[in-house]
């Protein structure tokens, strides 16, 4: 995955969280503070009590009211009631609208914290591993005779779509070279006659198909072209094409498409191999 889009996805992350954080820290001061409309202002002068008590009577703290509060409660006698039922009054609008805000409020806050949930397990199925099979993980590719002669048979060349790869003949004679340049996990295969090269082209990523002509891969968006083990041979690419790990145990060749390993620099020829015919795309570059 490249860095940009690491990058991106970091960035929206971080503006969701912004976003859940400011609605929460708003609902929770929606509930501490905020101006009354002008009919609760008039409803609560209306119910208002007078002040009965003699002149000059100090008025009682608050912690007085409350002390006097709970001595009544304490004291007071449930009696029952007799006579018609209170008439029923209806709950206060305010009240409801105040509800009404929390729910909206607390339902907005609930679908952002689902999308983010959402957007968090997409990323992660995204970013790992795969380890069911499949490009990402490592392949059983076959027995590595049926191999060379499959690859004998299509001309030189083998394409395994399930891991985005060629697999083609890596020749004996070049191995003492080979030793010199590849990393073991590619000697691997190599020692066993075959190479497994990532189909994208290393200059802009296009798919890289064989030309059966010139017996070498070459790119038809830019002209990038290698030689039939992936080594650079022309065009703007900046090495030769990438390649993956193998392992080889008895007969049966494994390709590792997680573990990519870039491919040679410029101006390695391990195998000498030129232009056997017409190119397909663009010109080498010698």
């Amino acid at each position: 995955m490249s860095a940009p889009l690491i990058s991106a996805l970091a960035a929206l992350g971080f503006l969701a969280t912004v976003v859940v954080i400011a609605s929460v820290r708003r609902s929770e001061t929606q509930k501490a503070i905020g101006a009354l409309s002008r009919e609760t202002r008039q409803r609560d002068a209306a119910h208002r009590t007078v002040d009965t008590r003699p002149e000059g009577t100090p008025t009682p703290s608050g912690r007085e009211i409350e002390l006097e509060a709970r001595r009544v409660r304490s004291t007071a006698v449930v009696t029952s009631r007799s006579g018609p039922p209170t008439a029923w009054r209806p709950p206060d609008s305010d009240v409801l609208g105040a509800t009404r805000r929390h729910f909206l409020n607390r339902s907005i806050i609930g679908f952002f914290a689902i999308g983010l949930s959402g957007f968090g397990a997409a990323a992660i199925a995204f970013l790992w591993p795969k380890l069911g099979g499949g490009f990402g993980s490592e392949i059983r590719v076959g027995n590595v005779s049926e191999l060379i002669q499959e690859i004998r048979d299509n001309n030189g060349f083998l394409y395994k779509p399930e891991g985005r790869m060629w697999i083609t003949e890596y020749p004996e004679n070049a191995l003492d070279k080979a030793k010199a340049t590849y990393s073991p996990a590619e000697l691997t295969g190599m020692e066993a006659g075959l190479i497994a090269l990532y189909q994208k082209c290393p200059h802009l990523g296009c798919r890289v198909p064989s030309c059966n002509t010139s017996q070498w891969f070459e790119c038809q968006c830019h002209g990038s072209q290698y030689n039939r083990v992936g080594e650079k041979k022309g065009g703007p690419a900046p090495r030769g094409m990438d390649r993956f790990a193998m392992t080889v145990a008895g007969d049966v060749l494994s390709v590792d498409t997680g573990s990519v390993i870039l491919g040679p620099p410029i101006g390695t020829n391990t195998t000498g191999q030129e232009a056997e015919g017409p190119h397909c795309a663009g010109a080498a570059e010698h």
